[in-house]
């Protein structure tokens, strides 16, 4: 169990601080929904959330079969939607990952990334494509 405890710092600010390591996060609220932009949003970090899940998962796979996966990346963009609610719609994933890995090694790589716990634990009305490049 992983306790988080935020607080209100007004004006559409909080502080989350992280009780295992005491590391802190701040939010704010998108210029798009009364806030100022100044720091992730809440959605921000669900798109966070999925990004770093999954290639954390590929690198747990990556090291149990002694893969190479240094200066991999992920990027997500997040679409949000007003129907029927606002709510994010779509998180499009694109990873740029090392040239040289087998078709096998890939396919180990992609399940992995695909079988991560944020990535099962959204709504399935949120759309996730997720692409997967390599040598880039």
């Amino acid at each position: 169990m992983v306790e988080i405890d935020v607080v209100y710092e007004g004006d559409l600010h909080t502080e989350a601080l992280h009780g295992p390591s005491g590391n802190t996060l701040t939010t704010d609220a998108p210029k798009d929904n009364e806030g100022r932009g100044e720091s992730f949003s809440p959605t921000d970090l669900v798109a966070t959330a999925l990004g770093t899940c999954m290639i954390t998962i590929m690198g747990i796979a990556a090291r149990r079969k002694g893969l190479a996966l240094e200066g991999a990346r992920v990027r997500v963009r997040k679409l949000m939607t007003m129907e029927p609610v606002r709510r994010i719609g779509k998180l499009e994933v694109v990873f740029d990952l090392p040239a040289g890995l087998s078709e096998a090694d890939r396919a180990v790589l992609e399940r992995a990334a695909l079988a991560c716990p944020v990535h099962k634990s959204l709504h399935p009305d949120t759309e996730i494509p997720v692409t997967f490049n390599y040598g880039s």
